[in-house]
């Protein structure tokens, strides 16, 4: 593959925030150092970035996708009233791999798990309510 000095810019700046953002954040965060990158050239880079696992892709069926350039095993915890994505420091969960391929004939690869609820700013504004 092409070596290309867009897509190397949006893995660093993916690799350097924990904000897990989206295509559009991303596209501005890294505007001003690539004033010719197009929002299409960002998701045709985010995309490719997916395909190859260096980023990983967090689908949200209530909001737009969001990236996240840690590729090691770990959990995320979507707030249902913001949005925001937060990763979650706990144990791994890949024993669930093996009662899910209990009573399944087929093979089970992996699993993806989110959590949702109330971040904890949401929640601290919901009991001053």
């Amino acid at each position: 593959m092409k070596y290309s000095r867009q897509r190397e810019s949006i893995l660093q700046y993916l690799r350097t925030v924990k904000c897990h953002p989206t295509a559009e954040t991303v596209y501005h965060a890294i505007q001003a150092g690539n004033p010719n990158i197009s929002l299409g050239t960002v998701y045709r880079n985010l995309t490719l970035l997916t395909e190859l696992g260096e980023i990983k892709k967090i689908t949200d069926f209530d909001g737009p996708d969001r990236f996240d350039g840690n590729t090691a095993l770990h959990y995320h915890f979507i707030c249902r009233k913001c949005g925001a994505v937060l990763d979650l420091e706990m144990d791994s969960l890949a024993h669930i791999n093996l009662l899910a391929e209990h009573n399944f004939d087929g093979t089970i690869e992996g699993h993806l798990t989110h959590f949702y609820g109330l971040c904890p700013e949401c929640a601290k504004s919901k009991k001053e309510e």
